[in-house]
């Protein structure tokens, strides 16, 4: 066979393989999934209600066992170029975030786990646990500051303050760890459901008509801008109240008395303590 012969017998010989990665190199990449179903499967197994349903706990240890999974979720997490995520509708980007944050939470509570009580002994005298970068998102080694502060609570983007019902630092002070990861098409529903959830919980927002003493949680101390401000119309943290006084108060005076902001409010110490279900 000639030089000529040859080189065009591998010319053809090498076409499907061109072809081939020409093809790959055109394929679309896999979609996220915005049902979040990895996660979801998680909660769903692993959290464990209180009884009344407004509190939860995680089992840790369950999880554990399941790393694979959890750590296959996050890296479909790590995965979401910038670009992607700022092309999706606004729910779709709150979601993302809120399940990002509370996963990668649970993914950093399991480098100690079993030997911590709180996931601030994750942190030191020079840098907080929420401050560490140890996990990519969007393109960008990232906190879990930079997803809560610096991406939820933005100003101007989300302004949403049911996210502080909905975003979980693993402590038992914050609000339950839903048994179900957050949706787009369901977001407004579960936030709502979230807020008033933890508004119920007697061991972290209760209201004494004896006293007149309404005692909450310092979350509503820490970002009352946040309650303020939110495209929810709240106002103020009174107006809040009000709207939920049904919640907040099992009789109709008790009720009354909350809607006409008849009280003195105190913030209640924050319990740091590990959410785990032993």
């Amino acid at each position: 066979m000639t030089g000529d012969g040859m080189r065009r017998r591998a010319l053809l010989a090498s076409l499907p393989l061109a072809l081939a990665g020409h093809a790959a190199a055109q394929a679309p990449a896999v979609a996220f999934d915005h049902r979040h179903g990895a996660w979801d499967a998680l909660l769903r197994q692993h959290v464990v209600l209180a009884a009344g349903g407004n509190a939860s706990a995680l089992r840790y240890a369950a999880v554990q066992a399941q790393r694979p999974a959890l750590d296959a979720y996050l890296e479909t997490l790590s995965a979401v170029p910038a670009a992607a995520y700022g092309a999706w509708p606004r729910p779709q980007q709150l979601a993302f975030l809120v399940n990002a944050y509370n996963a990668f939470t649970v993914a950093l509570v399991l480098t100690r786990y079993p030997d911590l009580a709180s996931i601030k002994d994750l942190g030191s005298f020079l840098q907080s646990p929420w401050k560490r970068k140890f996990f990519r998102l969007l393109g960008r080694e990232r906190s879990l500051d930079e997803i809560e502060h610096g991406m939820i609570r933005a100003p101007g983007v989300f302004d949403d303050p049911r996210i502080h019902a909905a975003v979980v630092c693993a402590s038992i002070g914050c609000p339950m760890l839903r048994p179900e990861a957050y949706v787009a098409d369901r977001l407004d529903a579960q936030f709502d459901d979230a807020l008033r959830r933890f508004l119920s919980d007697r061991s972290r927002n209760r209201f004494d008509a004896g006293s007149g003493v309404l005692a909450v949680s310092k979350i509503f101390d820490w970002y009352r801008q946040d309650f303020e401000r939110g495209h929810q119309g709240y106002g103020s943290l009174q107006a809040l109240f009000a709207r939920h006084a049904d919640v907040l108060a099992t009789t109709p005076q008790a009720q009354a008395d909350l809607r006409a902001g008849r009280y003195r409010l105190v913030h209640l110490d924050y319990d740091w303590a590990l959410n785990d279900a032993r």
